[in-house]
């Protein structure tokens, strides 16, 4: 199907004698590679390394991001010890006040919750942190509810959930969000027994997922469904080798879900090909690793697939055994009812089996009022309609794609008839009015040469009386005996310089109306420095790249940046400490991120800096103007991030 290189470059890296990566170095530029997002280049024990180093991330925000990352590939091997780490995660996040960071764990939370077959716990949680996270983490909270309702076997509500997923991470252009939404849209058709689709639509997410280049959790999960539906379709070698590279990902990265979801598929595959006792091995493993991972709902598929396979080797006793202990698993908790039906569907055929046809009847009609609440009409319906309105919105974008086609062809025809008809009358002015144009060029560009002279004058004019007001208010300064006044003064000075060097920028660059953002701040940072005399004890450093803004927000967040550094100057460094102040401005899609961080004294003993908090009003005056929000952070210094709307900026 295409991924035979794929797979060539996986075995590869199987059986190379390689030492993986190394996650987490807080002296490297880039302190942590993300699992399974930068990097999938580390083996099974890269949990150990994660909980490890988390508690001595340099700031919050990675360590909240190792801790969830932690938690949530935890529920791969253990329900319990996974909601352990997210409970803390939860705790620590409260603690700092950290909403966003709350409400991913409470993603992560949601997704182990619902594995434990804590249905209605997961769906609450999920739907709080709605309010919290970001556009970004909501294809993957979708995911989530969506596998709620799949679970108690509402496949159309199910479905909804995955559509929506899917058009979030189109909107976003998050190939992850995309291949995950189609493999789960491959699921729900496999539960309807539409293999065909189910088989199409889990193709479509390979696909994206081997564009995107990354092998993780769901590209492994998406292998087996896939496989399924291979299964189902009676394609039985084809199923086999996606079992079969699905299982070689999960003993790699220790995916223990996924390992007992593929073996018990592998005892039907097995049966069918009346392999039994590769079928009772397969059986055995997928027992094994569902006892491990302590997840009720894999020990229950476990034992109801091997009472299928002794159903179908005529072992109807064991089988009302096996069945048995898959009942006793599912209690009155489980809530996934598809599977439910296929218990008592078993369950019926193996006291039939057994001749006893009175529990053979009771376990039958279980079933077939299953399948009803499941396979309604209404939800039949609703997916077939789905289904139908993403079909016809693509054949719609398909029609009107030809349209705009055929509408281009027409009018290049009507162009060129028209063009040939006008030929020689253009040949004829063509000389006049070029030479026409040509006057008017140059009379249009002597025109923009002095207004772009203009404008820069300007510039420099509102420049230089700036730096005049700077200049009266320094020598001011030099008659005034109160200290508290003077660095008042002083920073007052610094304010208007912060604006004196915009207009700088503006009538020095080629840009009128932008400003590059990492030499103003280097300019910035020197002049503060040397205004408060320390330029030798405080290093400057600037993480960013060079980033082009407009003046109007250029200008405020100049100041923000002038103050914080200002702050840091003051209270952060006492003594005349050396030290080191970063400043970050990160561009996205939809936003800025600002970062000014000092390795200062921090926060001490719950005292107040001293000072007329003039500067913390501004700051928030600014931060408002720009439709921001601030976190603030003491720990191993002091941190301040901001997150700017990027329409703002436009």
């Amino acid at each position: 199907m295409g991924n035979q290189h794929f797979i060539a470059i996986f075995i590869s890296i199987l059986c190379s004698p390689l030492l993986f990566g190394q996650l987490i170095d807080f002296d490297r530029e880039t302190p942590y590679e993300k699992v399974f997002v930068d990097t999938d280049n580390f083996g099974v024990s890269y949990l150990q390394q994660l909980e490890d180093f988390y508690a001595q991330a340099p700031s919050d925000a990675l360590q909240f991001e190792i801790l969830n990352d932690l938690a949530y590939y935890w529920h791969t091997r253990n329900l319990t010890k996974a909601l352990n780490f997210t409970e803390e995660g939860l705790k620590c996040t409260l603690a700092k006040d950290d909403m966003l960071w709350h409400g991913r764990f409470q993603i992560t939370q949601g997704a182990i919750l619902l594995r434990m077959e804590k249905l209605d716990e997961a769906q609450e949680v999920l739907e709080e942190a709605k309010a919290k996270v970001l556009t970004k983490d909501l294809p993957f909270l979708n995911t989530q509810l969506g596998y709620v309702y799949e679970r108690r076997g509402q496949l159309d509500k199910a479905a909804d959930y995955a559509m929506e997923a899917l058009g979030l991470g189109e909107e976003l252009n998050d190939k992850r969000a995309m291949a995950l939404a189609y493999s789960d849209l491959s699921n729900i058709f496999w539960k309807q027994a539409k293999y065909d689709k189910g088989l199409k639509y889990g193709i479509k997410s390979i696909v994206i997922f081997e564009e995107r280049g990354i092998i993780d959790l769901d590209y492994d999960f998406t292998l087996y469904v896939v496989a399924n539906n291979f299964l189902e379709l009676n394609r039985y070698d084809e199923a086999l080798k996606y079992y079969e590279h699905s299982l070689a990902i999960g003993e790699r990265y220790g995916f223990y879900n996924n390992l007992s979801d593929v073996y018990i598929s592998l005892v039907d595959l097995y049966a069918y090909l009346g392999q039994y006792r590769k079928a009772e091995s397969a059986g055995n493993n997928a027992v094994k690793y569902a006892t491990i991972l302590d997840n009720d709902f894999m020990l229950m598929r476990s034992w109801l697939s091997i009472g299928k396979l002794q159903n179908l080797q005529g072992k109807y006793k064991n089988a009302i055994e096996s069945l048995q202990k898959s009942l006793d698993v599912a209690t009155t908790e489980f809530g996934d009812e598809y599977y439910l039906s296929q218990l008592y569907e078993a369950l019926g055929k193996a006291y039939a089996g057994d001749h006893d046809y009175m529990e053979a009847y009771k376990a039958f009609s279980k079933y077939d009022g299953l399948k009803k609440e499941i396979f309604t009409a209404e939800s039949d319906q609703r997916i077939a309609l789905l289904q139908t309105e993403f079909e016809v919105a693509q054949k719609e974008d398909t029609i009107l794609l030809q349209q705009g086609t055929i509408r281009k062809q027409k009018s290049n025809q009507m162009l060129t008839s028209t063009i040939t008809g006008l030929l020689l009358f253009l040949l004829i002015l063509g000389f006049v009015a070029i030479r026409v144009n040509r006057r008017k060029n140059k009379l249009l560009q002597q025109q923009n040469q002095e207004k772009e002279f203009l404008i820069k004058e300007i510039h420099h004019r509102v420049k230089n009386n700036l730096e005049v007001v700077s200049s009266l208010l320094s020598l001011q300064s030099t008659h005034i005996e109160d200290n508290k006044i003077k660095d008042n003064m002083l920073q007052i000075q610094n304010r208007i310089q912060s604006m004196s060097m915009i207009h700088q920028n503006l009538y020095q660059g080629k840009n009128l109306g932008s400003i590059e953002m990492k030499n103003y701040f280097k300019i910035l940072g020197d002049y503060v420095l040397q205004s408060y005399g320390a330029g030798q004890k405080i290093v400057m450093v600037y993480d960013m790249e060079e980033i082009e803004l407009n003046v109007d927000i250029a200008t405020p967040i100049g100041l923000i940046v002038n103050e914080l550094i200002t702050n840091s100057l003051k209270y952060a460094f006492p003594k005349k400490l050396n030290g080191i102040i970063t400043i970050g401005l990160v561009q996205g899609p939809a936003h800025l991120e600002l970062k000014v961080t000092d390795n200062g004294i921090g926060y001490q003993n719950g005292n107040k800096v001293n000072g007329t908090g003039f500067g913390t009003q501004l700051i928030s005056l600014l931060t408002r103007q720009l439709d921001g929000k601030m976190v603030l952070h003491h720990e191993k210094g002091t941190s301040v991030s901001f997150e700017f709307q990027y329409h703002k900026a436009a």
